[in-house]
């Protein structure tokens, strides 16, 4: 058992939205994240978290619209 819970189990099932959606969201938190302080773990804690979800959303609908 580790000491922490990961973000998101392996193989669990990411929403699907419209590549452009998800490009303009990815867009958006990178431009919201960009002024994140280095120096407050909370903060970078927190810029790693919507990178992390806005990349995942985005890696999903390029799979997806692969897949059509």
């Amino acid at each position: 058992m580790s000491a922490y819970s990961p973000l998101l189990q392996p193989g669990t099932p990411v929403p699907t939205y419209s590549l452009g959606l998800s490009l303009g969201a990815a867009r958006l938190t990178l431009a919201d994240q960009q002024g994140a302080n280095i120096y407050d773990a909370q903060a970078m804690v927190h810029a790693a978290v919507t990178l992390a979800i806005a990349l995942r959303d985005l890696v999903a609908s390029l799979d997806a619209e692969g897949s059509e």
